[in-house]
């Protein structure tokens, strides 16, 4: 019998201040012992794609690539961390009982690499190439953009690139996603940005703003200080970005995003490959999961979920808190 109690769900001040912050945490999801335990078994996996869904060189070689995307569909640990109720109740909270996660990446920094440049996604179409969105609210909707929930598999410091935020800027997009911006690797940790070191893993995210002399206001921005084995909740709307490597040691900061929508939202209703970072993928292997509640809908695709041997456990649940 699947239990309907939302054991993690935010409390009612905690969801009044995720509506108007953009983002909650950080939140423990494992013990240090048990992420770096984790991690560990996990690492051997990574480097081996050949069960990755879109193939590729090493997921921890550095270079933001597709191979990084959805290893939950292949990977055991990262199947059962999607449907983790430390964090699926937190998002149920917020987008409600039904909910799916269409997308997984790796985020590794590696000591001297550049920070990752302000931006905010809404659909999701900058980096593919083409003016399609990756996703699509219904018209009547309230919101836009995904919630993305980042897990810290390493320790996130100032100092080796932890996440950054500025609160309450979700509610205004600041940048045109139907403009698109150019792929060159050459920009790669060759971005000059002001004082500090930024960039897009080979994007320029300038041009894609609404105004060319706009500026972020740095000063309102907070860092996500975070231990392994914590996770942060956020808007893809918010206005986010991290700080530099500094490099002041070899630990590489290696964050595990994975993003969650309501069923009703289309997923990849235009795009047949994925085209980004340089990479291309057929998306003929890709599939949605269903992490709480049911599906309503009948315009996306899921895997079997019992894909490879591994059962996705859906969680029923009632109203949000």
């Amino acid at each position: 019998m699947v239990s309907k109690t939302l054991d993690f769900a935010l409390t009612p001040a905690e969801l009044t201040q995720f509506q108007r912050d953009g983002y909650i945490g950080p939140f423990d999801v494992y013990e240090p012992e048990e992420m770096e335990e984790n991690f560990r078994a996990l690492r051997p996996k990574l480097i081996n794609t050949k069960t990755a869904i879109y193939g590729g060189k090493s997921t921890v070689s550095g270079v933001t690539n597709l191979s990084n995307y959805d290893r939950h569909i292949d990977v055991d640990f990262l199947a059962q961390h999607i449907t983790n109720p430390r964090i699926v109740d937190r998002v149920v909270s917020a987008l409600g009982p039904d909910v799916l996660c269409w997308r997984t990446e790796f985020f590794p920094k590696y000591p001297g690499d550049e920070g990752t440049d302000w931006h905010q996604a809404d659909n999701f179409s900058n980096v593919a190439g083409s003016k399609h969105p990756q996703i699509v609210w219904p018209e009547d909707a309230q919101f836009g953009g995904t919630i993305t929930v980042w897990t810290a598999f390493t320790d996130a410091s100032i100092e080796t690139g932890a996440l950054q935020f500025i609160p309450g800027s979700q509610s205004q997009m600041n940048y045109d996603e139907t403009k698109t911006m150019d792929y060159d690797p050459e920009r790669i940790n060759a971005m000059e940005k002001g004082e500090t070191r930024r960039g897009f893993f080979g994007y320029d995210y300038r041009q894609l703003q609404k105004d060319p002399n706009w500026r972020p206001d740095e000063s309102k921005a907070v860092s996500m200080v975070m231990r392994k084995g914590q996770s942060v909740m956020f808007w893809s709307t918010l206005m986010h970005a991290s700080h530099p490597h500094a490099g002041k040691t070899d630990q590489m900061r290696l964050g595990y995003a994975a993003r969650y929508l309501p069923p009703s939202v289309s997923v990849y209703p235009y795009s047949t490959t994925l085209d980004e970072f340089g990479g291309h993928a057929s998306l003929e292997k890709f599939g949605n999961v269903m992490v709480a509640g049911a599906n309503r809908f009948h315009h996306n695709k899921f895997i079997d979920r019992t894909l490879n041997g591994y059962v996705f456990p859906v969680r029923e649940t009632g109203s949000p808190a």
